[in-house]
């Protein structure tokens, strides 16, 4: 399928490694022009060298520092056309009333203040244009909870309801805004969560009807789709990448 975004304008956040990154090199694959950004300043730099994108430095809780980050790449590139926010999420505690109220405010930076303070600065000229994709990589836990992580479940299930809410009022513009919500996928975080890659190799096996876990590249694969020309029709969806783990319908 031709997605339609040779030279197109992306912007991936939190894509030094990870999903962000699996999403920037299928943009890249497809000929879009690809900005990402991270905190680090070596890790983006060798992102970007991968893949023959242009690294930013970013911290997703840096709310006053999204508009520059946005022209930055409009200095650089051009306008952004694509937009994917992604950042790797707050800590998990068994115990879900057991964070700070710091804690929080972290979290509601990251997930929410920041993804808001990019749309708002990258949506008014994808809307003067007449053409835009937004994707925000989310989490299954904004379907059904995961229990030890309260600060994920409770910010990203509400960025799902803003999404929504923008999707409608932009959709006449040509624009779309849609979110991934990825399951059991081999990143530094999944492991972590589980302390060893055999030790979620197993559980994932049990857990998973896929019996597997999912890769950078397929979550990029679907995120590719989402912001190209075929998608247009696509907006206000969230798509559950999670070989079959959530039950709900």
């Amino acid at each position: 399928m031709h997605l339609g975004i040779t030279g197109k304008v992306a912007l991936v956040t939190g894509a030094s490694k990870g999903i962000g990154f699996g999403i920037a090199g299928a943009l890249a694959a497809e000929g879009a022009r690809v900005a990402i950004s991270s905190r680090s300043r070596e890790r983006i730099d060798q992102a970007a060298a991968r893949i023959g994108a242009v690294g930013l430095v970013h911290d997703a809780r840096d709310v006053d520092g999204a508009g520059a980050l946005v022209e930055q790449v409009r200095d650089t590139l051009g306008p952004v056309d694509i937009l994917v926010t992604n950042t790797g999420g707050p800590p998990g505690n068994p115990d879900a009333l057991g964070f700070a109220r710091t804690d929080w405010e972290a979290a509601y930076q990251e997930l929410v203040l920041t993804t808001i303070a990019l749309v708002e600065a990258a949506l008014p000229g994808m809307r003067e244009r007449g053409w835009g994709r937004v994707v925000n990589v989310s989490s299954s836990a904004a379907r059904e909870p995961i229990p030890s992580l309260m600060l994920s479940n409770t910010h990203r299930a509400g960025m799902l309801g803003a999404f929504k809410t923008i999707a409608r009022q932009v959709a006449s513009d040509g624009v779309t805004l849609n979110t991934i919500l990825p399951g059991r996928v081999a990143t530094d975080r999944l492991l972590d969560l589980y302390d060893s890659r055999e030790a979620a190799e197993r559980q994932v096996a049990e857990e998973v009807p896929a019996g597997r876990m999912g890769t950078v590249e397929e979550l990029g694969a679907v995120a590719a789709f989402l912001c190209s020309v075929p998608a247009a029709y696509v907006t206000g969806t969230a798509l559950l990448v999670d070989g079959g783990l959530t039950h709900s319908v």
